[in-house]
């Protein structure tokens, strides 16, 4: 789907120098000389380089759409993770590097979103949040509790997150995946 360069915006992914590239960050600059542009952020979603460029109203982008799939999380062989599609019960394989450090968020049987293009996986969506239990918690200091402080604790991924004063090791908590941050209690 061909767009014009004013009509970029974060979020959407194009092809630009023959490759795949998400806007990061878009800006309309109109100088007082001169016509107006859009300057964009692009993020290359097959190696991860970063590019900066303008983009003026009468430029043609061609403009990606991806196709998401869901896929279910079975284990770990090696540096890879095996996935199966939901729907046709394929299974596929990425790499520990292209999942990257939210790898240690996947559980037994979590569906995720792939992001295809042209049946080449270029993008994984982990679930917002996911319930976790702390293996370990700092004790609480005397006299913290007054304002809202936090203390460092580990998960039972081995990941550390900072968490209220009141959370001991055994609670099951509820972390942003995004954000690696505490959320709340586990019901």
């Amino acid at each position: 789907m061909k767009i014009n360069g004013n009509e970029i915006r974060p979020g959407n992914v194009i092809e630009h120098q023959s490759s795949l590239w998400a806007a990061v960050k878009v800006q309309h600059v109109k100088p007082g000389k001169g016509g107006a542009f859009a300057q964009v952020e692009l993020k290359n979603l097959l190696d991860g380089r970063k590019l900066n460029e303008r983009f003026r109203s009468a430029d043609t982008i061609e403009r990606v759409r991806l196709e998401q799939k869901d896929f279910q999380y079975l284990y770990a062989e090696g540096d890879n993770l095996v996935f199966m599609d939901t729907d046709t019960y394929e299974q596929i394989e990425l790499s520990t590097d292209f999942v990257g450090e939210r790898t240690a968020f996947l559980q037994d049987g979590m569906t995720v979103t792939v992001e295809m293009y042209e049946e080449k996986p270029i993008g994984i969506t982990l679930p917002q949040h996911v319930t976790l239990e702390i293996a370990e918690a700092d004790a609480v200091v005397k006299g913290q509790t007054a304002s809202s402080s936090y203390k460092p604790a580990v998960m039972e991924n081995g990941i550390k997150v900072m968490v209220p004063p009141f959370i001991e090791a055994g609670e099951r908590i509820i972390v942003d995946t995004g954000e690696i941050t505490y959320v709340r209690r586990a019901d």
